[in-house]
């Protein structure tokens, strides 16, 4: 009789247990479904504080912000994602060590020339600089590939000179400022950057998978990886839009010091796309000419979201000593160049 009521009990013991391990909802576990539930329940029984909350001008404005970069990013961080998996699948490896010098030092402003051909903005030159990791081009190389491709590719260039219609110059002094940029980072990279500062990116295995089959898994991974970081950037960078003063702007533009660190420090806040960031330098008519160029230079190089993917592609060590020199090196360029041709 003890060993049939012990046996018992041992059944039902399991029985709980993978109740609980299944997430039945009698095993004690809160599972998805349930939380999902009661966070409906909580917003039809708050719809009236809600809807106050989220009519207020700091929650419209937040909201605007956040829709706008993410909606002018995803297009690009798509396009960039359907050209990693193309390198990842497609490409041989060996095509690179053909395609760049064996040299570093030649490989850095060769593939700094190569992001013209990316049209393109930040979040797409992520993820395919960490495909070209993955199939052995020196992370140097990579780097100014990285930085070059959304500052100097065609659309970008083109849209710089429909914003600046009367000022030709800047077209060609963000070319150059972001071009020289591009490379002293690689260059920099490759004369200081350790192994261990750089993270390998990450790449599920797809052995046994056709071609098609490994393009659009990878599709779905990077996707999945590079947008949860690019929301993340972008709710950073509403929240700092809407919290900071217009006129702040404008006593900053009458000091030539403050005005290019005042730019320069906006265009990582506002994390807007290299696409469209020309017109919004266009309409800063208060600052000088040199000032917008440290904002259309810096932007597509460090901004909220573009640190967030960089984190999450090649690791925080690496972005938390990439983002500030990139950052400090961009700034001194902008100004110079600025100097010289503006």
């Amino acid at each position: 009789m003890t060993t049939t009521t012990e046996a018992a009990s041992t059944e039902a013991a399991s029985t709980e247990a993978g109740r609980r391990d299944a997430g039945d909802p009698r095993g004690g576990r809160f599972d998805s479904s349930l939380g999902l539930i009661m966070l409906l329940l909580v917003v039809v029984v708050a719809q009236g504080p809600v809807r106050r909350a989220l009519s207020a001008p700091v929650a419209q404005s937040w909201m605007t912000v956040f829709t706008a970069v993410v909606l002018q990013a995803l297009p690009f961080l798509v396009l960039g994602v359907l050209l990693s998996a193309l390198i990842a699948v497609f490409v041989p490896p060996s095509f690179f060590a053909r395609a760049l010098p064996r040299r570093p030092a030649v490989a850095v402003p060769v593939a700094g020339v190569a992001g013209a051909v990316l049209p393109g903005c930040e979040c797409a030159s992520v993820p395919v600089a960490g495909a070209l990791v993955r199939r052995g081009v020196t992370p140097a190389a990579a780097l100014a590939f990285l930085l070059s491709a959304p500052a100097i590719n065609p659309i970008v260039l083109t849209a710089t000179a429909v914003a600046f219609p009367r000022q030709p110059q800047m077209v060609f002094a963000r070319f150059v400022a972001s071009l020289f940029v591009a490379c002293v980072m690689g260059w920099l990279w490759q004369r200081l950057g350790r192994a261990d500062w750089l993270r390998p990116p990450d790449r599920p295995a797809f052995h046994g998978h056709g071609k098609g089959a490994a393009f659009w898994a990878s599709v779905r991974h990077d996707v999945m990886h590079a947008g949860g970081f690019l929301v993340v950037g972008a709710m950073a960078a509403a929240t700092l839009k809407a919290v900071v003063p217009a006129s702040w702007l404008r006593g900053a533009a009458d000091d030539p010091v403050v005005s290019i660190l005042a730019l320069a420090v906006l265009a990582v806040l506002l994390s807007i796309c290299s696409e469209a960031d020309a017109f919004v330098a266009a309409s800063l008519s208060q600052f000088s000419l040199t000032a917008r160029l440290a904002f259309l230079v810096v932007g597509p190089m460090i901004d909220l979201k573009l640190f967030a993917m960089q984190t999450g592609t090649f690791g925080r060590g690496f972005a938390l000593r990439f983002a500030p020199a990139t950052f400090v090196l961009a700034v001194l360029v902008s100004t110079l160049v600025g100097a010289v041709l503006l």
